[in-house]
């Protein structure tokens, strides 16, 4: 199995836990914080999407989708564009807020069809790229993608676990 293939393949598997957990829960659903100060599935989809969306962009020299794509107004969020939810306050996760689950999906698709137009054709020469040299040691391709991989099904589990909460009654 080649590089791309692997990095294809765990990128689909976001997708697909994306997918699953958003399915059929309403605006309300989405937006609930089981304890009142948990995140709630919608900043966790838009948080790990937003994420991927920066991090595969710097790295492939690209415009992020939020932004070029349109996602940014469709959202309407009171934050900067350049906002991905690193480290918000309560108050800032609760802002999070969708129409439908469509919106979290739709620009979680865009953000994904873009990663994989970027990752699909890289070899193992490419993993060993610096893509961030304010850390010591610094970031190379690999170990940025291993770590948006990693947030990314992290964040999903935690927005699949709300959902049996949110779903339960």
């Amino acid at each position: 199995m080649a590089t791309a293939d692997v990095l294809v393949d765990a990128f689909d598997r976001v997708r697909s836990v994306v997918h699953s957990t958003v399915k059929g829960l309403t605006p309300a659903q989405l937006e609930k914080r089981i304890d009142g100060r948990s995140n709630s599935i919608a900043w966790l989809i838009w948080h790990l999407a937003r994420v991927q969306d920066d991090h595969i962009a710097d790295a492939a020299g690209l415009a992020q989708v939020w932004t070029a794509g349109g996602w940014s107004e469709r959202f309407g969020l009171p934050f900067d564009e350049t906002e991905t939810g690193y480290a918000q306050n309560s108050e800032q996760v609760s802002a999070v807020r969708v129409s439908s689950g469509d919106v979290l999906t739709g620009y979680y698709d865009a953000v994904h069809e873009q990663t994989i137009g970027y990752v699909k054709n890289l070899v193992d020469g490419d993993l060993t790229r610096i893509v961030d040299d304010s850390f010591d040691p610094p970031v190379t391709l690999g170990i940025r993608l291993v770590s948006v991989i990693s947030d990314d099904l992290q964040h999903a589990g935690q927005a699949a676990f709300a959902r049996g909460l949110v779903t339960k009654n």
